[in-house]
């Protein structure tokens, strides 16, 4: 990683859903499970608040909406979470940022929405989740096409 400090997004970046439709009427609240993804993260990765600064944090926010906005559109035969997760994987990795962690905050994404969501949404967007994670696990994601 080069020494130039990480930036929060910029007002120019596209800004993540608020909510999605799945989870009923009232859809999910992709910021409070965002929020909750990323608070886990950092208890158990204390060591990113020293390399990223509190743009981490932003970037943590950012990044979870988009994924759990592509979990659920992935969840509806919307979207290719795969492909979503590659191309993400992919910037990531060319940041220096560790994949492995890109991993894990999706299984703790999994984590939240099981505890958050529950019933059939729930599970099958947690499902996805962990398919994710794995996916980035595997390596597979360098060489992703649809």
């Amino acid at each position: 990683m080069t020494d130039r400090r990480v930036q929060p997004p910029a007002d120019g970046d596209e800004a993540p859903r608020h909510s999605t439709a799945l989870g009923g009427p009232a859809g999910l609240d992709l910021v409070a499970l965002a929020t909750a993804i990323c608070d886990r993260y950092r208890q158990e990765f204390p060591d990113e608040q020293e390399r990223y600064g509190d743009a981490g944090v932003a970037w943590c926010l950012h990044d979870n909406q988009y994924l759990l906005n592509w979990a659920a559109e992935s969840v509806s035969g919307d979207l290719d979470l795969k492909q979503e997760v590659a191309w993400l994987a992919t910037i990531l990795e060319a940041r220096d940022f560790p994949t492995d962690r890109l991993a894990r905050d999706l299984d703790i994404g999994a984590d939240v929405v099981i505890g958050r969501v529950g019933g059939q949404d729930g599970r099958e967007l947690a499902a996805v989740l962990v398919d994710a994670a794995g996916f980035v696990r595997s390596g597979d994601f360098r060489d992703y096409t649809v």
